[in-house]
């Protein structure tokens, strides 16, 4: 869930006991579904409830009716679902991705238009989002050039690797890990964009290799996950100037560093604004960091082990759960969110399920 759509920045107060289907991207043979217990945050097991290789990367629409996903390939797609009782997806179309290896989807705030960053191809499309929730008519495409060649391996070519909208939904912000930029393209009144007038993209540090990015509950900051470098900018959105600033990094990794070889993978604001975490690939680890309401400014508050390759993890939308998928574990696992400290305990067993890279709330 994306931004927590039309959700505001809620307290910490308790769902209705109501099973909650979440949506699980992978790198296998189609969708599933799995139904969750808000109260208890125990999780069902999983079914599968589209055919769709690569799936790896979704997002619903705010009213609960559409799944989007990304389906990894050369060219890649994209694909538009309805959705039913018990999760089931009904397929409306799908569209080509005009680009290889579509990694991130998201829809904008109001739910018309849907992006995708290519990351092999180095580009992102957006589509329009038609009345029956089907894919539309292409709204706009970029193609990246720059490739800030600061990483010996992953910086020969532009990889667009995140997309994400503004709260107010009149930018879309596209890291790119080839080029240590974060794109930024203005909305036009008749929903094309164009790169932002005031601030085409935001530069991050060199060998950086920004990935995603999720803003606070009160739309004043962006926080930026680097997969490189492994660490969290954090940055100050004016949406008055459509501009963005960066006024801190901060390591995911232990005081003391780590050894083995590591890199980054998701980054997630709980919906009160109060802790950010970041996931480590390879230290297999979450990073809890607290967060200063007024500067956006994060502190370590220590790590929690996550099964293994944590290519993604979800916060539920009243930030009670947090839900860890291990790629290379096959697993996902669910944790209990302490209201005041912003600490993990895991809660029941593992729900086993093949290649999770993406948990749709």
């Amino acid at each position: 869930m994306r931004f927590l759509r039309s959700l505001p920045a809620l307290l910490l107060t308790a769902m209705p006991a109501v099973a909650h289907t979440i949506f699980l991207g992978n790198y296998a043979d189609a969708i599933r579904a799995v139904d969750f217990d808000p109260a208890s945050g125990v999780l069902g097991p999983d079914r599968a409830v589209a055919p769709l290789a690569r799936a790896s990367f979704l997002d619903r629409s705010a009213d609960g009716r559409f799944l989007y996903a990304v389906a990894e390939g050369k060219p890649g797609l994209l694909a538009a679902y309805s959705i039913g009782a018990e999760g089931a997806l009904t397929a409306l179309n799908t569209r080509t991705s005009e680009g290889s290896g579509p990694c991130d989807i998201a829809l904008s705030p109001d739910g018309r238009l849907v992006a995708a960053a290519n990351y092999g191809g180095g580009s992102v499309i957006v589509h329009r989002v038609a009345a029956d929730g089907s894919l539309g008519e292409k709204a706009a495409f970029f193609q990246h050039t720059h490739a800030a060649n600061a990483h010996p391996d992953r910086q020969k070519n532009p990889h667009a690797h995140g997309v994400t909208w503004s709260p107010e939904g009149r930018l879309l912000l596209v890291p790119d890990l080839g080029g240590d930029r974060v794109y930024l393209y203005a909305r036009n009144a008749d929903d094309t964009l164009a790169p932002n007038p005031a601030q085409p993209w935001l530069a991050l540090a060199p060998a950086a290799g920004p990935r995603h990015a999720q803003f606070s509950p009160d739309g004043r900051h962006l926080y930026v996950i680097n997969e490189l470098d492994n660490t969290v900018a954090v940055v100050a959105y004016d949406p008055a100037a459509a501009t963005f600033t960066v006024i801190e990094t901060v390591s995911t990794l232990p005081a003391g560093g780590f050894a083995g070889f590591t890199k980054t993978a998701e980054i997630a604001v709980r919906p009160d604004g109060r802790f950010v975490y970041a996931s480590n690939r390879g230290h297999d680890s979450l990073a809890v960091f607290a967060r200063d309401a007024n500067t956006g400014r994060l502190t370590p508050r220590g790590h929690v082990a996550v099964p293994a390759n944590p290519r993604h993890f979800a916060l539920s939308p009243d930030g009670r759960w947090l839900l860890s998928a291990g790629q290379d574990a096959d697993t996902v696992r669910v944790y209990a969110v302490g209201a005041e400290t912003g600490g993990l305990t895991q809660v029941g067993a593992d729900l086993a399920t093949p290649k999770p890279v993406c948990v749709d709330f």
